[in-house]
C-alpha cells in the first residue's frame, strides 16, 4: 500500500507531466498535514531552479525553524544537491523518496547531516520517470544538469 503522502506527491508530478513539464513532485508534511504541494516547473515558467521540492516549498510559505524540524519532505525522486541544500538549510530532517534508480542525490551526504531517508522504491514513481526520460531525454538531462552534445575542450 503507498503512502497516501506520497501518492499526493505522485499527483503533482503527474500535474507537472500533463503540463508538457518534468513528472516530479513534491509535498511538505507537518504533523500529519500537507501545508505546501508543487511540482518541476522549469519547463513551464522558464526557470532554473522550480525543481519540484523548491516549488513545495516555496507554496508552503514562510515558516518558522520549529516546523520544519517536525516536518517530512515526500519527492517522487530522489532531491538533487540544490533541493538536498534547501532541506538542510532549513533544518527538514525526514525525506521520503519515491524512488533513486533514475536518479540519485546527494543521499550519503544527507545521511551524514543527520537527515533520515526514506527509499520506497514506489513501482508508479520508477515507471513515471523511466516513461518520461525515454520520451524526453534532452529535456531529462537539461533538469539533471547533464551536458550533452558538448565541444570538447
Amino acid at each position: 500500500m503507498q503512502d497516501p503522502f506520497l501518492a499526493e506527491a505522485l499527483k503533482e508530478a503527474r500535474l507537472g507531466l500533463k503540463e508538457d513539464g518534468i513528472p516530479i513532485g513534491s509535498v511538505l508534511v507537518i504533523d500529519g498535514k500537507i501545508v505546501g504541494r508543487g511540482h518541476n516547473r522549469r519547463v513551464q515558467r522558464q526557470s532554473a531552479i522550480l525543481h519540484a521540492e523548491m516549488d513545495c516549498l516555496e507554496n508552503a510559505g514562510r515558516l518558522v525553524a520549529e516546523e520544519y524540524a517536525r516536518a517530512r519532505l515526500y519527492s517522487t525522486l530522489s532531491p538533487c544537491d540544490m533541493c538536498s541544500g534547501a532541506a538542510l538549510l532549513y533544518g527538514i530532517s525526514h525525506i521520503v523518496v519515491g524512488e533513486n534508480t533514475s536518479f540519485r542525490g546527494p543521499e550519503e551526504y544527507l545521511r551524514s547531516r543527520g537527515v533520515t531517508l526514506e527509499i520506497a522504491a514506489d513501482p508508479e514513481c520508477v515507471k513515471l520517470m523511466a516513461e518520461f526520460i525515454a520520451a524526453r531525454p534532452e529535456l531529462w538531462n537539461e533538469d539533471i544538469g547533464m551536458l550533452t552534445g558538448a565541444p570538447d575542450s
